[in-house]
């Protein structure tokens, strides 16, 4: 299976910087010098939802544990864990920043969550006692 070839994009990496990038199949070779190439499996571009982050952090490494939590089921799995150096972390703190003004520049402003009620049982039954 051949992969067509997608359109470069500009992102913002940990590295806070943007810089061309191109996903492309495995078989194409050719790149300029100036391009990160990133190659990306069918199964990773499918990518995995979450509605729930969980950051913990020690002196030398954060780790983001990515959930789906779903209405009125009482256990969760963690479906990815992105472990980043104190460095990584910032940068990709910054990177999100930066991404998020340019969205709410194009889309409008995100509805901040400390003005939105989440009920505790998302949904599900109520616990009596």
């Amino acid at each position: 299976m051949v992969a067509e070839k997608q359109p470069f994009f500009y992102v913002s990496l940990f590295y806070y910087y943007c810089i061309p990038l191109k996903y492309h199949h495995m078989s194409d070779q050719t790149q300029p010098n100036n391009q990160l190439n990133i190659e990306i499996s069918e199964e990773v571009a499918e990518g995995t939802y979450a509605n729930l982050a969980i950051i913990t952090h020690s002196h030398a490494e954060f780790v983001i544990d990515f959930v789906n939590v779903m209405p009125g089921t009482p256990k969760s799995k963690v479906k990815n864990r992105i472990v980043l150096t104190p460095f990584h972390a910032k940068r990709f703190m910054k990177a999100m920043v930066d991404n998020v003004k340019k969205f709410e520049a194009a889309n409008g402003t995100i509805q901040d969550m400390e003005s939105v009620e989440i009920p505790f049982n998302f949904g599900g039954p109520t616990g009596m006692a």
